[in-house]
This record gives C-alpha cells, sequence and structure tokens, in this order.
C-alpha cells in the first residue's frame, strides 16, 4: 500500500487542504501519494474522532504535515487513527521526543548550548530558577518552554544578561506564555551566533535537504560540509523523520540550536518539496 500523507484542512473551506501546505500537497500528488484532511481546530479543541472524520477507513500507514499539535493531542490524534484503519509513521512517543526539548537534548548535549529544564504546569507559580541556573555560569541566558522560545520579545521574555536579570525575565516569559506554555521551563547557556540559521530534514537517520530556516526563507546560508557527528545523534535519537536547525557559532564550530518533529516543522517556501516527500514516500516502505 501506497504511503498517505494526513495534511490540515483550510478551516474556511473544510474539503480543501490549508492553503499554507498547497505546494506540498501538489508534490504528493505528483508523485503518487494519497492525501487525507485533517481539522486541526477540532483536534486542539478535543474534538478528536470529528477531527479524523475525513480520514477514509483502512486508510493505512501515514505521516501528518501540518500545524503543531502538543504531544496529548497528537496521542489523542493517534489513537483516533487507529481506530480508522491508519498507523502514523511517527508514534506518539516519538513525536514527544523530536518535538519537546527533553525528549532530544541528551543525544545533542555536545552540540548543544548547556541546558537545564524545569518542569512546570500552565498557570502554577513561577519558580525562581537562579539556583538551577547558577551552573551555566553567568554569561547571559536565553528562556523558552519545552518547544517555543518569544525571541520576537529578545530583551524582554527571553534573554537575560546575567543571573540577576534572570528571575525578572523568567516571569515575563512565564506571563505571556500564560496557557500557551508546554511542558515546563528551559533556560540554556547564551552562545554569541552569527546570523542565518540551516534547516537540516532527516528521514530514518539520512539528511535529505538542507537549507535555510523557514524564518528567513531567502536567506543565503552555508551548510555544514561535515554532519556525521549530527547524523550519529539524530540516529542515537530514534525518531524517524525530524529536523535539526544549525547555526555557525562566532568562534566557528557550528551548534544545533532546535531540533523538531519532522511532521510539524515548516517548509521553506522556496525549495522544492518534491525532495522531502520523494524521501518520505521511500522511508515508509523500507524502514519498520
Amino acid at each position: 500500500m501506497t504511503v498517505g500523507f494526513l495534511f490540515c484542512a483550510d478551516p474556511l473551506r473544510p474539503r480543501r487542504g490549508d492553503p499554507h501546505f498547497g505546494a506540498q500537497t501538489r508534490a504528493v500528488r505528483d508523485l503518487g501519494g494519497r492525501l487525507a484532511l485533517i481539522d486541526h481546530d477540532a483536534i486542539v479543541a478535543g474534538r478528536i474522532d470529528e477531527a479524523v472524520a475525513g480520514v477514509p477507513l483502512g486508510f493505512g500507514p501515514a505521516w501528518y504535515r501540518g500545524w503543531m499539535l502538543r504531544a496529548e493531542q497528537y496521542e489523542a490524534m493517534e489513537e483516533a487513527l487507529l481506530g480508522r484503519g491508519c498507523r502514523l509513521l511517527t508514534s506518539g512517543r516519538e513525536y514527544r521526543a523530536g518535538h519537546e526539548l527533553p525528549g532530544w537534548i541528551d543525544c545533542f548535549r555536545e552540540f548543544t548550548p548547556e541546558t537545564v529544564v524545569v518542569p512546570m504546569a500552565p498557570g502554577a507559580p513561577c519558580p525562581d530558577v537562579t539556583r538551577a541556573a547558577a551552573g551555566l555560569g553567568d554569561g547571559g541566558f536565553v528562556i523558552k518552554d519545552y518547544v517555543k522560545s518569544r525571541k520576537h520579545e529578545w530583551l524582554d521574555a527571553c534573554y537575560a544578561a546575567d543571573l540577576a536579570r534572570l528571575r525578572g525575565v523568567v516571569a515575563k516569559f512565564v506571563e505571556r506564555q500564560g496557557e500557551d506554555l508546554v511542558g515546563g521551563l528551559v533556560i540554556r547557556r547564551f552562545e554569541d551566533l552569527e546570523d542565518g540559521q540551516v534547516r537540516v530534514w532527516w528521514v530514518d537517520g539520512k539528511p535529505v535537504f538542507a537549507g535555510p530556516h523557514p524564518d528567513t526563507p531567502e536567506a543565503d546560508v552555508e551548510s555544514p560540509h561535515d554532519l556525521s557527528d549530527v547524523r550519529a545523534a539524530v540516529r542515537r535519537l530514534g525518531c524517524r523523520f525530524v529536523t535539526t536547525d544549525l547555526v555557525r557559532r562566532t568562534d566557528g564550530v557550528w551548534r544545533v540550536i532546535e531540533v523538531g518533529d519532522g511532521q510539524v516543522s515548516d517548509w521553506p517556501r522556496h525549495a522544492d518539496p518534491a525532495v522531502l516527500y520523494a524521501a518520505l514516500l521511500e522511508g515508509a516502505v523500507t524502514a519498520p
């Protein structure tokens, strides 16, 4: 059976795919892949059976390609799809490992800024993280949750220049994330980095595409010449479809800034998505 792809439906025209993924759905059709639509808004609202109702019974193995989901939402979608005879090729466990920093940090620790993790539920009192972060030194800190930062609010809710400022920046981050906070707090040692991130797409431990980060799709970025160490870390992680965002430190050393589940990683709009979907179609039938 040919592998299928589950794309998000257009919220305004639910029988059509979300136009954000238009070039990607066309690439799947051109390659002979099968398509079905998921109602992302219904998943977020907890209406899981409604969300997957457009997936034909017996749809078989499939990759999800759509908007970001919390790990628990993805797991609920996975269970509902199994009831319709559709098996996601990234399991709920693998999705959490690739999507949330605590799942991937140990495999990449030597290639990424030093990090401490402080679990925290949304709405809980903001913890004093200065003691936990003290072991990172006092050369600056970057604050995020398990998935997202507020880098667009760099000086208010993302970066603290020293330990004395850390508590205030963390408080701002927690306040502004509100109910959107995922998992808890992540405090990372600040490193002086060059401009321009490179996103590498991995399918079954192989790099299938490297290009600019989708936030800067027209940037002229140089990719690392040797990905062997990162490849080894990806294989240790054991997730079939992930992305790694790399940037060069000012001393010339490449660093992994973020790992993501490939299903919810955005594709650069000027790149040909057929490269990615050909790899996903091939990998789906040759790997367990």
